[in-house]
Order: C-alpha cells, then sequence, then structure tokens
C-alpha cells in the first residue's frame, strides 16, 4: 500500500528531478548541502537514525516498500514522490536503478566526539577508492569507534558509491571531512596517541597498547600515509601475517586494527 500524501513524477524533465539527479555531482552536493541515500535499507537506516530527510521517492511500479511506512509516517515535513522508473534511473549511477531514494541534508558533527577521554578516531589520509572508506566506515561502527575523520584528497564522504558502501553506518557514528595537518596538530598538543602503519615498525599491533586515546591513521591505496602526517605519529605498528599473503588491503588492514583495539579495550 503507498503511504498518504503521495505526489507523482513521470517526467524525468521535471525541475524537481533535475534538482535530484544534480546531486550525483560533488560541485552540486556542496553547493546545496545535500546527498542521494540509495536503496531500502540505507533509508531505513536514516530514518531509524533520524536523519534529516527532505523526501523519499519510490518507483511506481515496483511500489511503496512497506518496511519503511513505520519510520516515515511521523516524520514532520517529509515529502514522499511516487516516480516512473525513468526518474529513478536519473537519479542513480548503478546499472540497476534502486525502487527508492532519499535526498538528505548532511549531517552536522559536533567535533567534541573527536576529545573525548579514550577516545577512539579513525582518520583517513587521501584514500580514494569508496568501497575502502565505506568499509573503513562500517568497521569502526562494529567496534563503536567514536568517529571517522577524512582528509583532503580522499573520495567525497557523499559520493552515492561510498554511501551505498557504509551500509548505513554513515548514520551511526560522526564521520567528518577536515583538514588533517590542522586537526592531528592539535590532537598532540591534547595528549592524543596517533598511531600508523609500517612494516618498518617495532611493534604488532597486537602489542601496542590500544586503551588510551587513540587516533588510527590510515593512508592512500597505493603510497600509504603522506610524508608530513607520517612525521606528526607517536608509535608505529605492523600486522603479524603467517600465510603468504603479500599484503592486506587498507580497508581489511582497518578492521584487524580496530578489532584488537576493541579486544583490548573490552575483552582483555
Amino acid at each position: 500500500m503507498n503511504p498518504l500524501h503521495t505526489q507523482t513524477i513521470a517526467s524525468p524533465q521535471n525541475p524537481r528531478v533535475k534538482e535530484w539527479a544534480g546531486l550525483l555531482d560533488k560541485k552540486n552536493r556542496e553547493r546545496s548541502g545535500r546527498f542521494l541515500i540509495e536503496g531500502v535499507h540505507l533509508v531505513m537506516e536514516a530514518l531509524k537514525a533520524g536523519a534529516q530527510l527532505d523526501a523519499v521517492v519510490f518507483d511506481t511500479e515496483r511500489g511503496w516498500p512497506s518496511e519503511l511506512t513505520p519510520w516515515t509516517k511521523d516524520v514532520a515535513n517529509l515529502e514522499i514522490f511516487a516516480a516512473s522508473p525513468a526518474v529513478m534511473a536519473k537519479c542513480s549511477d548503478t546499472d540497476t536503478a534502486p525502487p527508492v531514494f532519499a535526498i538528505a541534508a548532511k549531517p552536522a558533527v559536533d567535533p567534541a566526539s573527536l576529545y573525548r577521554d579514550g577516545a577512539l578516531v579513525v582518520v583517513l589520509d587521501g584514500l580514494r577508492d569508496p568501497g575502502n572508506v565505506g568499509t573503513i566506515i562500517r568497521s569502526a561502527d562494529a567496534v563503536g569507534a567514536d568517529a571517522v575523520v577524512i582528509g583532503g584528497g580522499s573520495v567525497d564522504l557523499y559520493n552515492p558509491k561510498t554511501v551505498r558502501s557504509t551500509m548505513g553506518s554513515l548514520f551511526h557514528l560522526p564521520v567528518l571531512q577536515a583538514d588533517l595537518k590542522e586537526l592531528l596538530s592539535e590532537a598532540k598538543q591534547r595528549g592524543i596517541r596517533l598511531v600508523g602503519t609500517s612494516l618498518q615498525a617495532d611493534n604488532s599491533c597486537f602489542d601496542h597498547d590500544w586503551t588510551g586515546s587513540t587516533w588510527l591513521l590510515l593512508g592512500n591505496e597505493s603510497n600509504g600515509i603522506s610524508a608530513e602526517l607520517s612525521s606528526l605519529t607517536d608509535a608505529n605498528v605492523w600486522i603479524p601475517m603467517r600465510g603468504q599473503a603479500e599484503s592486506l588491503n587498507v580497508a581489511m588492514a582497518a578492521t584487524v586494527l580496530l578489532h584488537e583495539a576493541m579486544r583490548q579495550r573490552y575483552y582483555a
């Protein structure tokens, strides 16, 4: 059953559709402060988290996703649209358009979460792959990390591919974009330990003490952490491997390191 107060849009040339489709481009996301959320699961996670949604748009041929009804009925000022498949396709960068998408406002993030006593924060320096960034945000969410910080040179957090790859974790913990040099300098002044990774490190990740206020720095898929930021780290660790794999990709490495931090903090 479709929700009440539904508006119908059939033409991809509709001004609202052009506005929504424009959010596929970074410049329009930055100008409007809005981004696209695609798929039933992501839209539901955004609604559960209380994200500010301007509109929910569903494919009129596939019908209203009933799973969303409990989460949309009491949301103030939420517009709901039934759209043609052509409209859905225009507003997606996937081969098969999702059955529903939403328009969300970029959340305001309180930086205080970075500096609470004992905080575990993940810092990304120049990561270009949306899948890696999304997976790291999911891993940070899974271990109860306090925040994720994305530095310049990294993929846009609100790129549709990045948003999809977070599988909803984007809405579960603070994720912000910032100037890393300035932010890391402030962290050091506050006594926060900055930890990087290096094959030349003296300590394995299992020997390192993760229980205090710690920011984990992860670098570009090919080049690692920039030399400028690497010079700010207080410690570097390596991940032991017994098999023949040469290395782990950055998202896998992040997951190992974050779970070791969680183990020491909650299960030791």
